[in-house]
């Protein structure tokens, strides 16, 4: 028995050692802004971006993606390095910012958003990843003035190919839509400016 005891232990602390070698680091992706055709800095008005809400179950670390109609996978290795919500909300600032030919653009609710000219607000219904096929966006937004309280609502809904069939790809994709989705606000933004009379 003494003998078995001895080989057996060394063995599993073989065997636990291995799996502890090849179980994989996690792996963290960032939304980025698509570089957009820069306005140069000719308007003085304000934009307070947020707040962003996105379902619940995507509202996590982990990569959540389609696999059918009814079921999702959540990738423990593939992560967002940051809250989706705020990295959401700032790519949509930085698309602004060189859309709208403002540098005053901030996320709510960082102190600096206080008193913005105008607020646009964004609620992510559907932001579905399908490894090896597409990103799609669906999402209502709302641009409402400080100036006289008018407001201009919105939806922007579209789908974007994924170019491979990683993560990386899967990310890239919504990168293009969140830019869709900045241009669609932005453009509220401006009609606005230019009549501010107009509700929608």
């Amino acid at each position: 028995m003494k003998k078995i005891t001895q080989i057996l232990i060394p063995c599993a602390l073989a065997v636990l050692i291995a799996g502890c070698a090849s179980s994989a680091p996690p792996r963290y992706y960032m939304l980025n802004p698509v570089a957009a055709p820069g306005t140069a800095q000719q308007n003085d008005f304000s934009v307070s971006v947020g707040p962003v809400s996105v379902p619940a179950f995507m509202d996590r670390h982990q990569i959540v993606t389609r696999t059918g109609p009814h079921q999702v996978h959540i990738a423990e290795f593939e992560r967002w390095a940051s809250p989706l919500k705020e990295n959401i909300g700032r790519v949509i600032v930085h698309d602004l910012i060189s859309l709208l030919g403002t540098n005053r653009v901030t996320l709510f609710p960082e102190k600096s958003a206080a008193g913005a000219s105008y607020r646009a607000v964004i609620d992510i219904m559907r932001f579905d990843s399908e490894l090896g096929k597409a990103a799609t966006l669906d999402a209502g937004w709302t641009v409402s003035s400080a100036k006289n309280g008018q407001s201009y609502r919105g939806r922007t809904t579209l789908t974007e190919a994924a170019q491979g069939k990683d993560y990386a790809d899967i990310v890239a994709a919504h990168n293009k839509a969140l830019s869709r989705l900045s241009a669609d606000i932005a453009k509220a933004v401006l009609q606005m400016q230019d009549t501010p009379s107009k509700v929608q």
